[in-house]
């Protein structure tokens, strides 16, 4: 019985009791004789079942998986126990980073060192404004032509990739795009030579995906627009911090965090000052960059956990010598890999042209197509994970962004020479 029932049930009994047995009226009214009721003491028992909570043996190195995936993609380990240690009490606060106001001096000094690494990492001019956003590049596929452009005027498309594509269909609802290449027909697996490309004389911008996750096409040098403004737009999300990038040349260049730089929900804006402040009448206050430039990205609350992570990332890379020193542990990796899948005899195959094969997303199949779903499952049982295609293409993909260790790719390399010997 619960203890409300059990409560009740007594509750009634007893004052049953009370009006219907325990008070005696004799009848001279200057006589009342009150019988004082006597109550048998009954035990309410609450009944409660104690759980107990078995805390798990505190994880190891041995536990971590070498994580393949394209984006959520696997983060620094060194980073991830900084981060750890700081979660309940960052820093002596008395908070963690996940409870703190925005605007409280503890997380304007987190986000402020965010911006001042990633812009000694990049070299960014100071004519630039850096923006930590929302909604992932894919919002920002609207938001470009809402803020550079009219509705009516032109912009130019390099398609190279999924990504390409689906940024110039959305802004066609926003301005005239042109495509003035594409690699569809070619199952992109290449880039063009920029002096091939048609562009329009009045262009506003022209852009580009500076390296596509999901076909392994990455851009290694960037083309000059010929249009009167000279504006070039890059998505760089899936190789963003992975080399050092000229960022003068460069109107917009825009990133998901969720490869290489942090968790899923911070995109990075760096944009010309110029640029910012002529936004099209429909754009929405949060698509709008002036609001946010003028807010120093704290116009609403931000993704503030996501940046502080980004933050840390940046401090790893700036202590690891900076991209020119990144750039040379992902070309090794990128070079073993590759090297592994040319030299399969045909057993593995890359299908992107070898001048623009990404160092970050490398897509592979298998010459007995029937034994892909064999590799995937070994290559987990081996903790190897997230090695499969992307839906839209099959296949493999191994992503190797900046925090994938060159050990995960030398086991990978290894097991992908004995998968070949058991099944060639």
């Amino acid at each position: 019985m619960s203890m409300s029932m059990a409560s009740s049930r007594f509750l009634h009994q007893h004052s049953t009791n009370l009006f219907n047995n325990n008070y005696h009226f004799t009848n001279k009214p200057s006589s009342i004789r009150i019988t004082t009721p006597s109550f048998k003491p009954i035990s309410i028992k609450c009944a409660a079942t104690t759980t107990q909570i078995q805390t798990p043996p505190p994880p190891t190195a041995q536990d971590r998986v070498f994580n393949f995936a394209a984006g959520p993609a696997t983060l620094p380990e060194n980073v991830l126990l900084r981060a750890q240690s700081e979660l309940y009490n960052w820093r002596g606060s008395g908070m963690s980073v996940m409870e703190m106001s925005h605007r409280g001096k503890e997380f304007l000094s987190i986000i402020q060192k965010a911006e001042s690494d990633l812009r000694t990492l990049l070299d960014i001019p100071s004519e630039y404004s850096v923006l930590f956003l929302q909604g992932g590049a894919t919002t920002q596929f609207a938001a470009i032509p809402l803020n550079l452009c009219t509705a009516e005027d032109t912009v130019d498309f390099v398609v190279t990739g999924s990504w390409g594509d689906k940024a110039f269909k959305e802004a066609q609802k926003f301005s005239k795009p042109k495509l003035i290449w594409s690699g569809k027909s070619e199952k992109y697996t290449k880039i063009p030579s920029f002096d091939d490309l048609d562009q329009s004389p009045d262009a506003r911008y022209l852009h580009i995906c500076a390296n596509e996750t999901i076909h392994g096409v990455e851009f290694k040098d960037y083309p000059t627009p010929k249009n009167g403004s000279g504006i070039l737009v890059a998505d760089m999300s899936s190789n963003f911090c992975s080399k050092p990038v000229d960022v003068s040349k460069f109107g917009v260049i825009y990133a998901g965090a969720q490869k290489n730089v942090g968790p899923s929900g911070v995109t990075i804006v760096i944009i010309r000052k110029d640029l910012i402040g002529n936004a099209q009448g429909i754009t929405p206050v949060m698509l709008d960059y002036k609001i946010h430039d003028e807010n120093n990205s704290l116009y609403n609350t931000p993704p503030c956990y996501g940046i502080y992570m980004c933050g840390l990332v940046f401090e790893d890379l700036l202590e690891q010598g900076g991209l020119k020193e990144v750039e040379k542990k992902n070309k090794n990796k990128g070079e073993i890999l590759y090297n592994a899948i040319d030299e399969s005899n045909g057993f593995y195959r890359c299908p992107v042209e070898k001048s623009v094969r990404s160092l970050m997303n490398v897509p592979f199949t298998l010459e007995k197509s029937e034994l892909e779903a064999e590799f995937i499952k070994e290559a987990a049982k081996e903790k190897m994970v997230q090695l499969k295609g992307h839906r839209s293409v099959g296949g493999m993909r191994a992503s190797i962004y900046n925090a994938m260790p060159l050990a995960g790719v030398e086991k990978l390399v290894a097991f992908m020479k004995d998968f070949q010997a058991r099944h060639a």
